[in-house]
């Protein structure tokens, strides 16, 4: 199925820049919008939703600083990605501001038409995944708003037939009661006993028992009714808790109704109790899945930004390798965390995909214990597999058919070690600097999970081991030390 185009404008004062753009960004497929000033991009923006801007930094009236100030003002606006252009030379100072006001990245003039395409397209599809979990997400609260308008409408049946003792009784869920005002004395159905966990036979029903069933946080509740009741009201309905004589909470809504005599003066109090437990057990749950959804959906959209920010490369076919290799491992951990329902994941089942593109034969051996890794782990630790099979691949054991690989792992007391040890390629040299891969690599394990990754450059082949902790409690406790050199490390990558 043909996915949907998006929108991109290009802002520029100069037609043939933006013919320029043009032409370099048809392959695309998207719609290209243009726009000649930055007083036609606030309108361009108004009137229709926009991806990506493409915008240059000097321009009369309106330069780009001003103009994505203005659009950052619009919360409709506030996370489009914005990429400058400039064909003057750009101060830290400039460029610091540009950041400030929203700006995601800097192309230079003269503008290589690879990699203007290259950063265009990623930011498009981010776009389009975006609305496609907005879409996710919209559709989610209709079914949680269609659940509650049930709810509601549930409950306004119940009021209409609150005063027909004979929906007192179902299965349970349901009781009636009545309160002789004037003599104290109370009676309860069958449903009103189960719903409280006691038996006729014995439990006395009196004022002092029944509060002490009512959860303390909502005995107000109850003086609240005899109050409201004292000062003439005639219905009462209101939320309570009660905790039954073996220790379960339960949630339950009452519906009360004074009897006056001719005076006007209460002298009976009858009521519906109504167990709603499973009814505020599935609210807690659909608000929880809404909350999840958001978080990883955002999470997501973070990791995805910031390979695309960090990732370097020396051409433009390496960059763009670079980003969907590490994207796609994102992506296929992704998949393993969802068919888990979010519980983890295996980390052999993380080797196994981060393996699957490549026909190796026998040239790795496996070894080590079932592991599940929760998912913020398993998330972290399968870009790090990604970069250690990657480089292999490219420079070390894997590169050739007679390179060898070998990963064992092992658990001691919630800390995973796993150990990457190569041998039979080529000639290993200790690097006179860390790469970017390796950088990324040491910053998520040791910032990101508090753990330590120690390399061994030797000449027969790599040897690499990940020292991990397996539970939040342990990774929150374990940084320290390593929380600095990683912060470190991914500055510098970033640099």
């Amino acid at each position: 199925m043909d996915q949907e185009k998006v929108n991109i404008l290009l802002v520029d004062d100069q037609p043939a820049k933006l013919l320029a753009y043009e032409v370099i960004l048809k392959d695309l497929g998207e719609n290209l919008v243009i726009a000649s000033s930055g007083r036609e991009a606030l309108e361009v923006l108004l009137k229709t939703e926009i991806a990506v801007i493409l915008v240059d930094v000097c321009m009369p009236e309106l330069d780009g600083f001003e103009l994505a100030a203005m659009i950052r003002e619009h919360p409709r606006f506030q996370k489009t990605a914005m990429i400058f252009i400039s064909a003057i030379q750009v101060s830290d100072i400039d460029r610091l501001r540009g950041y400030e006001m929203g700006a995601v990245d800097y192309v230079p003039v003269p503008v290589v038409p690879e990699v203007l395409r290259a950063k265009i397209k990623v930011f498009a599809e981010l776009y389009r995944k975006t609305r496609e979990l907005e879409r996710l997400n919209h559709e989610l609260e209709d079914r949680v708003r269609a659940r509650t308008a049930e709810l509601e409408a549930s409950t306004a049946k119940l009021r209409e037939s609150e005063q027909r003792r004979s929906m007192a009784i179902a299965a349970g869920k349901m009781g009636s009661w009545d309160w002789d005002w004037i003599s104290g004395d109370w009676m309860w159905d069958e449903g009103q006993y189960n719903i409280f966990g006691v038996s006729p036979d014995n439990f006395e029903i009196n004022p002092a028992n029944v509060q002490a069933l009512l959860h303390p946080d909502d005995v107000d509740q109850l003086r609240k009714a005899i109050a409201e009741f004292n000062k003439g009201t005639r219905a009462y309905e209101t939320e309570f808790r009660i905790i039954r004589p073996d220790g379960e909470v339960r949630w339950c809504v009452g519906t009360a109704a004074a009897t006056t005599d001719e005076s006007g003066r209460v002298v009976r109090v009858s009521g519906v109790t109504v167990d709603i437990t499973e009814r505020k057990r599935a609210e807690e749950r659909q608000n929880l899945l809404a909350r999840e959804v958001d978080h990883r959906a955002k999470n997501a959209l973070a990791l995805a930004q910031s390979i695309v920010r960090l990732t370097r490369a020396d051409e433009v076919k390496a960059y763009v390798n670079a980003v969907e290799g590490r994207i796609n491992a994102l992506a296929r951990v992704h998949t393993i965390l969802s068919l888990s329902s979010w519980q983890g994941a295996e980390l052999s089942r993380l080797i196994d995909e981060e393996l699957a593109p490549y026909s190796l034969g026998d040239q790795i051996k496996l070894a080590g214990p079932e592991v599940q890794l929760l998912p913020a782990t398993a998330q972290t630790l399968a870009l790090a597999l990604h970069e250690l099979f990657t480089n292999s691949a490219k420079y070390g054991a894997l590169s050739t058919r007679a390179g060898r690989l070998a990963i064992d792992w092992q658990i001691d007391e919630e800390l995973l070690t796993l150990s990457w040890e190569e041998s039979g390629g080529p000639l290993v040299k200790t690097p006179k600097s860390r790469g970017f891969g390796t950088r990324s690599l040491l910053a998520s394990i040791e910032s990101q999970l508090g753990g330590q990754a120690q390399f061994d450059w030797r000449a027969e082949g790599l040897l690499c081991r990940l020292e991990v902790p397996l539970t939040r409690k342990t990774a929150a406790a374990a940084p320290s030390k390593f929380d600095t050199a990683g912060a470190a490390e991914l500055q510098r990558a970033s640099g």
